[in-house]
């Protein structure tokens, strides 16, 4: 079992499970609707797997495995997608959509090396979305405008559900706060990354951690990004305080794409150069893809913090050990 398991003193969920389910979809179904309006987002089918060739599954940290497997009648290999961080910037070429437009789709992943805790689990799932943008957009200005309409998104479904489920009384605080990961570093230097993160959202509620991916002036890095689809100046995570679990609770990874110089010098950084091979990355380095922002919002991640769940497994189905799902029991955590 985890041992960063959280087991909050007399938690009891305010919803049934059977209430609960009803409050998920309610939750899926009244953001999806908002997000899509406040960034002018298409709603679209995406792949739960792709080959290893094309080079479009998302590397994240790269070190997680991906699970893998043979065809029967295609040659190579095929690869249970881990995001669409890649594939939604070639569909929006593809299907032709233009600046200001964009993209959302359901993203379905399995990350058999993610932990299994209060917050993570092998199955991941997230409103994967991505727009085009112009050429001036890329700065963090219209960085900083999108992440407010995301959480603007939230915040409405928040109240929406409230009023769906008086039982509730969660409620997230819009105005967010903008933080770099050196000035987080500089704020706080004798802790961890993670307990930067606990410190800051304590402090401000919502919070967005901007330019992850790079070195600090430590020589570390306060998270891993892959090099090739967010442009590490100018992406970033969103926060909020988990007041039932205590601690910082992210529901969004997001930001500005890389584009040809980025994308060239990141792969450098990480040396990794051998992916400009790909065709996705042939696309960025010749501008035949366009510009973009976008990124994924956890949707299991969103119904629990809105319905006040200690657990993502009481507002998922997946795989928990044994003892976990027996000691959550003990805590008053029922798992699905």
């Amino acid at each position: 079992m985890s041992s960063a398991m959280i087991y909050p003193e007399g938690y009891k969920s305010s919803l049934t499970q059977r209430e609960t389910q009803k409050a998920v979809k309610a939750v899926k179904d009244t953001f999806q609707v908002a997000l899509a309006n406040a960034l002018n987002l298409d709603r679209v089918t995406a792949p739960i797997m792709v080959t290893k060739a094309s080079g479009i599954n998302d590397d994240l940290n790269g070190v997680e495995r991906k699970v893998h497997f043979t065809m029967k009648n295609i040659d190579g290999e095929a690869e249970v997608v881990q995001s669409l961080a890649k594939w939604k910037r070639m569909a929006l070429y593809k299907y032709g959509y233009t600046d200001g437009e964009g993209i959302y789709t359901d993203m379905n992943a399995i990350r058999r090396d993610d932990d299994t805790d209060n917050l993570h689990s092998l199955f991941v799932d997230q409103w994967d979305w991505c727009r085009v943008i112009k050429r001036e957009d890329r700065n963090v200005e219209f960085l900083q405008s999108i992440v407010k309409k995301i959480v603007g998104a939230i915040a409405d479904t928040n109240e929406q559900i409230k009023k769906q489920f008086p039982v509730l009384d969660f409620s997230i605080k819009r105005d967010v706060y903008f933080i770099t990961t050196q000035e987080l570093e500089d704020m706080y230097p004798e802790l961890s990354p993670h307990d930067r993160e606990n410190a800051i959202v304590k402090e401000h509620g919502t919070v967005f951690i901007m330019k992850i991916g790079g070195k600090l002036r430590s020589g570390k890095k306060h998270d891993g990004r892959a090099p090739d689809y967010d442009d590490w100046e100018l992406n970033g995570d969103i926060f909020a305080w988990n007041s039932v679990l205590g601690c910082a609770f992210e529901i969004s990874s997001m930001g500005i794409r890389v584009d040809a110089e980025s994308l060239h010098r990141q792969l450098t950084e990480e040396g990794a150069l051998e992916r400009e091979q790909f065709p996705f990355h042939k696309g960025i380095l010749d501008d035949t893809l366009p510009l973009t922002i976008g990124g994924g919002i956890g949707q299991s991640r969103l119904c629990m913090l809105l319905l006040e769940k200690a657990h993502i497994g009481e507002v998922q189905c997946a795989i928990w050990p044994d003892d976990m799902r027996a000691e959550c029991e003990k805590h008053n955590i029922y798992l699905l």
